[in-house]
């Protein structure tokens, strides 16, 4: 049996799609749906139960033969606020799984983030000292406190333990995310209304309007990186998850523009002042660590990606992956 926390929600059911595409259909969704749309996200995946995130920990002790967690369940949004409910979600409720994986020797795959790296001073790094980054917002520090309280428990670790520092993920069954989608997601639904996409205008005299730069990593990429974990047990650590590329937003506006065969519309705008202080101008993601213990497979880039995700996904109705 495999868990998957936020299973119903973008990357989680992704990884439930990977997982029932390699056969396997032993799978516990645990998450906390509510009134959202994220229920359509399991409608066509085949698992056992799905279990209210509020009820899965009193639970989690009756499952038998569980071979892994993964933990993708998470309060990510960069603007929230409330600091002590991301303590709880974000970390203490992480580390009540991880004891348990500890205690039973089950594997534990979790989420971390390369918010944790804040502004990107001091590089992007997954072997540097995680004790000396500043993350920019309570989402991103509430994933470093995991990621430093890791670093202590080695007397008490499961068998495999693995944490992945995402990049800027983007791909099908984000639909439900609101402002928290990936710019192609919302470009693709401007390009619909207007016919053109808005970017923020850049405040930093070092990057041109559009010039702002991420590693842009499609989701399909990231559960081929899960996949390869749960299928090679003997590696642990954290490891960032991107392309190790940097792309801007101008050339994500124009690979969603020519995915549809349309020549590039793009209008720029003013940045709200709330994102001004807390804004990243450039990620991109050091992927030595992750080839170094084995994983050899291409990531697609910002074009090919957006390919995909524009014609097999967002111009098919919102396709469910």
């Amino acid at each position: 049996m495999i868990i998957v926390t936020g299973g119903a929600g973008f990357i989680g059911s992704c990884v439930v799609r990977t997982l029932n595409d390699a056969g396997i259909k032993d799978i516990v969704i645990v998450d906390n749906i509510a009134c959202t749309d994220k229920w359509m996200n399991m409608r066509n995946k085949k698992y056992l139960e799905y279990v209210h995130k509020s009820e899965f920990l009193e639970k989690l002790p009756t499952y038998k033969n569980v071979e892994a967690i993964i933990h993708m369940g998470a309060q990510s949004a960069t603007t929230e606020k409330d600091f002590d409910y991301l303590w709880k979600n974000n970390f203490e409720y992480t580390k009540a799984l991880w004891n348990y994986c500890a205690d039973k020797g089950i594997t534990f795959i979790y989420a971390s983030s390369a918010a944790t790296y804040g502004d990107g001073e001091q590089g992007f790094d997954d072997w540097m000292d995680i004790d000396k980054l500043m993350p920019l917002n309570g989402y991103g520090y509430s994933k470093q406190l995991f990621d430093q309280w890791v670093k202590h428990q080695a007397k008490k670790a499961p068998k495999q333990y693995v944490g992945l520092k995402f990049f800027n993920v983007y791909g099908p069954n984000e639909y439900f995310k609101g402002s928290m989608a990936s710019m192609i997601f919302h470009g693709y639904k401007q390009i619909q209304e207007s016919g053109k996409i808005k970017l923020f205008k850049s405040c930093n005299p070092n990057y041109a309007d559009g010039g702002q730069l991420r590693d842009f990593v499609y989701v399909k990429d990231v559960c081929s990186v899960i996949k390869w974990f749960l299928d090679n047990k003997e590696v642990s650590g954290l490891f960032n998850v991107g392309t190790g590329s940097a792309q801007s937003f101008a050339e994500l506006a124009e690979a969603t523009f020519h995915a549809l065969g349309m020549e590039p519309n793009i209008e720029y705008i003013d940045m709200p002042e709330h994102l001004k202080k807390k804004y990243q101008y450039y990620t991109q993601a050091t992927m030595e660590k992750l080839r170094s213990v084995g994983y050899d497979k291409p990531f697609m880039n910002l074009e090919e990606g957006a390919k995909d995700y524009v014609l097999n996904h967002l111009h098919r109705d919102f396709e469910i992956y």
